[in-house]
């Protein structure tokens, strides 16, 4: 039997055995394995690494085994799921229509170098938001809160929603520690809220003289 899972069923929190598997990451070996052993060693460099570096040991006691359920759910629900490596220019028009959605994760603004082998640029930050603001369908792009990404972002019909975010990394030594981020939109984000909820055959009302209940 070869997958993935069975492959990290006996595979251990250790530091020497995440070191050896991180440095032939960072040699590019990792193209010598087969598929399923790919996945398996860059689940573990995922899960053992420190914020997910991959290249720093994360000292967190953790068991694969608990993962599996979730492996197998994220499974189950890819089955339906259309799976892309492309340019996101090229992406983002394949797909645009009036009913798409695309949310967009990109690299924060001045942390680019922290993704290794993606050569995403400020170039890059400008191209996405030229991709986005005249499609047809709806976009969610996330950022950290920066004056350069409102300033890129400015556009008419553009919304720009400040939230804040828990900073993992920072939990261990700041309970509590959050950063900001922005939404960023070509729709307004809290319209399904805001929309006139239809009653229907289940609904007992109290309002008026009738009891109802949410």
């Amino acid at each position: 039997m070869t997958s993935p899972k069975y492959k990290l069923r006996y595979v251990l929190n250790s530091r020497e055995d995440f070191d050896i598997v991180a440095m032939l990451h960072k040699r590019g070996l990792f193209h010598r394995f087969k598929d399923f052993d790919r996945a398996a060693k860059f689940y573990q460099l995922v899960r053992f690494s420190y914020a997910s570096g991959l290249d720093s040991f994360g000292s967190q006691p953790h068991s694969l085994w608990s993962d599996f359920p979730m492996i197998d759910l994220a499974a189950r629900r890819l089955q339906k799921v259309v799976i892309e490596n492309k340019d996101f220019e090229k992406l983002i028009r394949q797909y645009d229509r009036p009913v798409s959605f695309f949310y967009c994760d990109p690299p924060y603004f001045n942390t680019e170098s922290y993704y290794k082998d993606v050569g995403f640029t400020r170039q890059d930050h400008l191209r996405l938001r030229d991709s986005l603001v005249a499609i047809k369908g709806k976009f969610l792009v996330s950022y950290n809160d920066c004056p350069e990404i409102r300033e890129i972002w400015d556009q008419p019909g553009i919304r720009i929603e400040a939230i804040t975010r828990i900073n993992n990394l920072a939990q261990r030594y700041e309970g509590g520690s959050v950063y900001p981020e922005v939404f960023i939109s070509n729709y307004d984000t809290k319209e399904r809220q805001n929309m006139t909820r239809q009653l229907n055959l289940f609904d007992d009302f109290t309002e008026g003289g009738l009891y109802y209940e949410r």
